[in-house]
């Protein structure tokens, strides 16, 4: 009872706020997501992902130990793929010498103690744009399925610790896990996307892998007959709880800091890691208004990836991972 008990006692200075801080971020906390393309000494900014970049295999290599260097230990591969190598069923990711199977080679050969995850999707592959085959005008689950759980194989053979399935297909999960079971890559994770919400949040994304839906006839105009729809809250535990049952072992959900009611519900639900993507709309956000000098990019971004944490996020996938642990220095 006042004035027995003053709780400005505790904040009354530095040394005792850090010393009773409930929610610390730390290098370990996060997953960084990396886009990869095409070429040699390539490093290119992506325009509405100011200060991140789309890089060749040499720089993927170069990035990889500095992140290591800083005590980020683990990296989410996503390429860009040229449009000549699209097709509606993503043949190209198949492709033992394609892309991604060469960047996860990469990231090993440079640093093998790096955990690397990869995205498990069509839109980069597809010549639609969309996360699964497209076929008069809807996408098709289980058949879009069978190829997700192909191309983690293919992941895992290259070297994969995890597999990210992003596409929100139902029952993918288990045929992914039934998948790397029968090629006994029992080690191999999954990471389910398992709360991701059809959002608006998503465009410098797409800018970073041309990977938007096409506009055109019996073609979906949006991919919100998979993905979840942004209202929603109970959906977001069952899809996730089925995850879990399928063989997920870590969940996440996307976007970040509008859904971190979703991700309290989740995380006192389940009993596995839970994930956020603090995804590229919200980056792109705080460097655009950091750049008219609305606020101060720092205290936001960290006050930011704090609220991610203390809504219970075990892991944080954000571009701003690098920033934030040279910030900790």
């Amino acid at each position: 009872m006042y004035p027995l008990r003053r709780n400005r006692r505790l904040r009354s200075n530095d040394a005792i706020r850090h010393l009773v801080r409930e929610t610390i971020i730390t290098p370990s906390d996060f997953l960084v997501p990396l886009f990869v393309v095409e070429g040699k000494g390539v490093k290119e900014e992506i325009p509405s992902m100011p200060d991140y970049y789309r890089l060749s295999l040499d720089n993927l290599e170069k990035e990889v130990k500095e992140l290591w260097s800083l005590g980020l230990c683990a990296v989410l591969l996503f390429v860009k793929v040229p449009d000549n190598l699209k097709d509606n069923k993503g043949s190209e990711a198949l492709n033992p010498n394609g892309l991604m199977q060469l960047a996860i080679k990469t990231v090993k050969n440079a640093c093998p103690e790096m955990l690397v995850m990869t995205d498990v999707a069509l839109d980069p592959y597809s010549s639609f744009g969309h996360d699964g085959i497209v076929q008069d005008g809807k996408i098709l689950n289980d058949e879009t399925s069978e190829i997700l759980a192909e191309m983690s194989i293919s992941h895992a053979q290259a070297g994969a610790n995890f597999v990210a399935p992003s596409d929100m297909m139902d029952g993918r999960i288990l045929t992914i896990r039934e998948a790397l079971e029968e090629e006994e890559l029992y080690d191999t994770g999954i990471m389910a996307y398992s709360a991701k919400y059809a959002s608006a949040f998503y465009g410098p994304f797409r800018d970073a892998l041309d990977s938007a839906p096409v506009d055109m006839k019996n073609v979906p105009k949006d991919k919100k007959t998979y993905q979840m729809d942004s209202a929603n809250r109970f959906e977001a535990i069952k899809e996730t709880q089925m995850d879990i049952e399928e063989g997920a072992d870590i969940v996440m959900v996307k976007p970040g800091l509008c859904y971190l009611d979703i991700v309290r519900e989740i995380k006192n639900e389940v009993d596995v890691p839970v994930a956020v993507y603090q995804v590229s709309g919200e980056y792109a956000m705080l460097k655009a208004a950091a750049e008219k000098g609305w606020f101060d990019h720092d205290a936001v971004m960290m006050e930011q990836l704090i609220a991610i944490k203390r809504a219970g996020a075990n892991i944080i996938a954000s571009y701003f991972a690098k920033d934030a642990v040279k910030l900790m220095g």
